[in-house]
């Protein structure tokens, strides 16, 4: 016992700054792909047919994007754009890279998340807002979103899970993380302790991240 915990010291300072790592990547990525893929699940919600921006050549466009890039394995898709990452954030590996990737991975990813949820606002509150005279902008805004964001709470919570899951496969890109961590140095070294702290650390970073989008919905669903 009083070897697990000496060496359990000697690994704290590594957990703690690989812990930060891994928060950093998912953090960025959420953020710029949740954007992204807000912006896209709507533009596939409002332009579908018999929707307030019907445009069907715009929503074919989108729903083919989704439809081809959501279903790619990350770690295929990872390798995949290490040339657009090159020109975009001047480097192929590295964590700025797993950024770039994980951004667009998620940015498909979600758009469905947000377009399943936003279809299920009720078409009767839509259709008052426009037989009041609302533009679509305004109703998007205002009806939409508003009258869906319960629901986007828990997708975006179930996003933000898959994408702490997609950050472990970070180190064949030369990124880093505590899924990178546990690989290279406990599963490559033989050694339990190193992959079962970083697997423990990654479990509660998990139900904490499940947790508050669930009181957070709840809270939403309530008013």
């Amino acid at each position: 016992m009083n070897d697990l915990l000496a060496q359990l010291a000697d690994l704290a300072p590594d957990l703690f700054e690989q812990t930060g790592i891994t928060l950093w990547l998912v953090a960025a990525s959420l953020v710029i792909g949740g954007i992204g893929g807000l912006v896209v699940g709507t533009a596939i919600t409002v332009t579908r047919r018999g929707a307030i921006l019907e445009q069907p050549v715009v929503y074919w466009i989108l729903n083919a994007l989704v439809n081809t890039i959501r279903p790619i394995p990350f770690i295929i898709f990872l390798v995949a754009l290490q040339p657009l990452a090159r020109v975009v954030v001047g480097r192929g590996i590295g964590n700025e890279a797993i950024i770039f990737t994980l951004s667009i991975a998620a940015t498909f990813g979600i758009a469905r998340i947000v377009e399943q949820n936003l279809v299920t606002v009720d078409p009767g509150v839509i259709e008052a807002a426009r037989s009041v005279g609302a533009s679509p902008w305004r109703i998007i805004r205002t009806v939409i979103l508003r009258e869906g964001l319960g629901p986007l709470i828990l997708g975006y919570t179930f996003a933000t899970v898959s994408i702490i899951d997609m950050s472990a496969v970070a180190g064949v890109a030369g990124g880093q993380g505590l899924g990178n961590y546990a690989l290279a140095y406990g599963y490559r070294q033989f050694d339990d302790v190193v992959t079962w702290s970083a697997l423990i650390i990654i479990i509660v970073i998990t139900q904490f991240v499940q947790g508050f989008g669930n009181v957070l919905a709840r809270r939403i669903l309530r008013r």
